[in-house]
């Protein structure tokens, strides 16, 4: 399997895919903006459309960009574990993350677009087509963070604050959990920010949340690009017992439950009261 890029490589890499993040969020607005039908069928709706008119654009931009590395898409073929267990470099994307939030019409939702290597993101960006928000970071390189045309600028984590009073809390804007209040009852006093897709994870990234715990389901899609940011930008993205969340290690697709953070995740997990006692 061809070798990833070099580190000093991956910073023209990231713009690249950033660009190609953005027309695939054009393609979604030209759908986003019709009076479209909702349907929960996989059939042509325009819904449906919308992802996968994203899906179209990523694809034959990244076999442009990067045609050496396979892609794994929530809307393509599904490949077999047989088959992708032999990858050691891929491409994971998720072209429209947030379908509650495309839906909804909250412009919560993003296109996501990672680069995987040895099981571990390398390269992620988000692009938010109603935000105008874009996320981005690599391995070597600094996180940043671009709001429409302003210049992009950096990003981290923000300094540990296990101790502190009032921590700040990011959730999901469609998926609460009776587990999730649990926890946030054992952690006390906090402030609880809800935003939609992997906007979550690059709120931690940003420094602008402490923590986001993740007590549902998700997919390898929906977090690698993120998790790419939160790593750039000093955080750490791990299963309740506090090990770096992996990718592609299995038949199964979904991630386990996980905690997004800056510093020690093992810390805010016994806040949270996590994994509970059985």
């Amino acid at each position: 399997m061809t070798a990833p890029p070099k580190d000093s490589a991956l910073t023209a890499l990231m713009h690249e895919v950033a660009a190609l993040a953005r027309d695939a969020g054009h393609a979604i607005m030209d759908i986003y903006e019709t009076r479209f039908e909702v349907s929960e069928k996989a059939d042509h709706s325009p819904l449906t459309e919308a992802d996968m008119a994203a899906h179209r654009v990523i694809a034959q931009g990244l076999a442009e960009i990067g045609p050496e590395w396979p892609v794994l898409s929530e809307e393509g073929q599904a490949t077999p574990y047989a088959t992708r267990h032999q990858w050691s470099t891929y491409w994971l994307i998720d072209p429209l993350d947030g379908t509650r939030e495309f839906v909804k019409r909250n412009g919560e939702f993003t296109v996501n677009i990672a680069l995987i290597h040895d099981h571990q993101p390398i390269l992620g960006v988000v692009w938010g087509p109603v935000l105008q928000r874009l996320y981005a970071g690599h391995r070597g390189g600094a996180a940043i963070r671009q709001d429409g045309s302003d210049r992009p600028r950096p990003i981290a984590v923000a300094r540990e604050r296990i101790g502190t009073s009032r921590p700040v809390v990011a959730g999901s804007r469609s998926h609460g959990a009776e587990r999730l209040q649990a926890a946030l009852q054992h952690l006390g006093e906090h402030e609880l920010v809800s935003l939609g897709s992997s906007m979550k994870l690059c709120l931690v990234a940003e420094g602008a949340a402490d923590i986001y715990p993740r007590l549902g389901p998700t997919s390898e899609w929906d977090t690698a690009a993120a998790h790419a940011v939160v790593l750039a930008a000093g955080g750490q993205v791990t299963d309740l017992l506090g090990r770096p969340l992996r990718y592609n290690t299995r038949d199964s697709l979904l991630n386990p439950e996980f905690l997004v953070c800056a510093g020690n995740p093992r810390g805010w997990l016994a806040r949270l009261g996590l994994p509970e006692a059985p």
